[in-house]
């Protein structure tokens, strides 16, 4: 079980900024690093959700369109005020005593790199001299990590959700999370200034237990046994099983908000889990829709079979199966029709705003 003896740094200003983004988001990006001064004083930190099998030009972009450097960053490098450091593919980018992590830590919410791994990173590690920001982006990744932001006295920005490419990731965010800022991306560079300037407020003191559940999912993160650093403790066992890897979920709740993690380390939100499992079902649906046409073919190739041979009989029980056959397929073929709609009704719902 991971030790309490970490302690918060004394705060000084606001010096680290943590944004999260996803659809939608790198056009978001560009508009806002084009607006920061060549002299910002903080290092930005950056998960944009992209796919693990190719290469991200997002930092080129960043750098051409700002006046500040942006690079994918090499695990353990130091970090320097005014650089733009963009988490690689498939990689989680989290921070820890002034350094950069670049890790391939298990996934959360079906994504690596992370926002929340980012989020919780820097909220365990710098606490009042965080600001945490949620972009445009689908579904919920970013709550998690912002809420642990606010919990440790950081800073919280959440884009309009009006202003916002895909408004589910800021809705989501402003759901479970009271943000102390909800700015158009026209406001956000002038805003991060003004913060960054600013002093940050004392260390908030948080239960023992908070601070351990943060700590094991940063270690997680980092790719750290999730099952030998005790996750399966910090919540309550479930029936549910992983979709990933199926393992035993833990549910664990922060405020509102209800996640789970398995025991290999694997987490999903509410959201994301559905989805997961409105996915596996749906392919479970289709192979059994396919199993029953290879059976409706192999049953009326028999038939043609006995046909051809002069056994009528024979034919016309094996043509009578196959219409069964198909009939069945048929049936499977509108479940997955009424199952692929009801999950996305349920998950719209989910990401309504409250009346």
């Amino acid at each position: 079980m991971p030790s309490d003896k970490k302690a918060l740094p004394v705060p000084s200003s606001r010096d680290i900024i943590v944004i999260g983004a996803s659809t939608g988001g790198i056009q978001a990006l560009i508009e806002l690093v084009r607006s920061l001064p060549h002299d910002f004083p903080a290092p930005i930190f950056v998960v944009q959700h992209v796919a693990p099998y190719a290469p991200s030009l997002l930092p080129e972009l960043l750098s051409k369109a700002s006046a500040l450097p942006a690079k994918h960053p090499r695990d353990g490098e130091p970090i320097r005020p005014g650089m733009i450091y963009v988490a690689p593919p498939d990689q989680h980018l989290l921070i820890e005593d002034d350094k950069v992590l670049v890790k391939r830590g298990p996934k959360e919410n079906r994504f690596r790199p992370s926002i929340d791994a980012l989020f919780r990173s820097a909220a365990y590690g710098y606490g009042p001299r965080v600001i945490g920001v949620v972009l445009t982006g689908y579904l919920d990744d970013g709550t998690s990590g912002l809420w642990s932001i606010q919990r440790l006295g950081g800073v919280t920005v959440v884009q309009t959700p009006e202003d916002a490419a895909a408004p589910f990731m800021p809705l989501s965010a402003l759901e479970f999370v009271t943000a102390d800022h909800v700015v158009p991306l026209s406001e956000l560079s002038a805003l991060l200034v003004r913060l960054t300037m600013e002093p940050a407020a004392a260390a908030t003191r948080v239960p023992k237990a908070t601070r351990e559940l943060l700590e094991i999912e940063f270690a997680i993160a980092k790719n750290d046994n999730a099952f030998e650093l005790g996750i399966i403790q910090q919540g309550e066992l479930t029936p549910f099983t992983c979709p990933d890897c199926h393992g035993a979920l833990t549910q664990l709740i922060e405020g509102n908000l209800i996640r789970y993690r398995c025991h290999t380390g694997h987490a999903y939100t509410i959201s994301a889990l559905l989805s997961e499992v409105s996915e596996s079902v749906e392919s479970m649906l289709y192979q059994s829709m396919r199993g029953l046409e290879e059976s409706k073919l192999l049953l009326q190739h028999l038939g043609k079979y006995f046909a051809k041979s002069g056994e009528q009989a024979a034919a016309n029980a094996f043509f009578a199966r196959a219409e069964h056959t198909g009939q069945q397929a048929r049936l499977v073929k509108g479940s997955i029709v009424k199952h692929e709609n009801f999950s996305g009704d349920i998950t719209a719902r989910i990401q309504e705003p409250k009346k």
